[in-house]
């Protein structure tokens, strides 16, 4: 499982937002007070030695994108807490979120309905 700290998410959900970005379109994205430019330039190096960026030379500087996109990344990062915290059981997993969010009738109902349409 690939573990991101909290501004590594942070840049991540804005490359899946933009697509492809260079460093300066990460640090315009982020919110006040904005962090350095080497700052965000370190933490994208570490994305993409962490195998979640991907880096294009254009002209004389490195354009980012994701490795996979969003879906394909929760997929992944879902599919190993599955395994490693719930055995690999999918009702498990579901059951444990349904006790700990205390669902109400209607979500159960919900619930129950999504997982019948399938």
């Amino acid at each position: 499982m690939i573990e991101l700290t909290k501004r590594e998410d942070q840049i991540m959900q804005i490359v899946w937002k933009l697509k492809n970005a260079f460093i300066r379109d990460i640090v315009e994205a982020l919110p006040e007070p904005k962090p350095h430019y080497n700052t965000v330039a370190t933490l994208v190096k570490i994305l993409v030695k962490k195998g979640v960026l991907k880096s294009e030379l254009i002209g004389n500087t490195h354009q980012y994108s994701p490795v996979d996109d969003f879906d394909a990344y929760r997929e992944k990062q879902i599919g190993d807490i599955k395994e490693k915290f719930f055995e690999n059981s999918f009702p498990k997993l579901v059951a444990h979120f349904a006790k700990k969010e205390k669902l109400t009738d209607d979500e159960r109902a919900e619930l129950i309905k999504i997982i019948n349409s399938k």
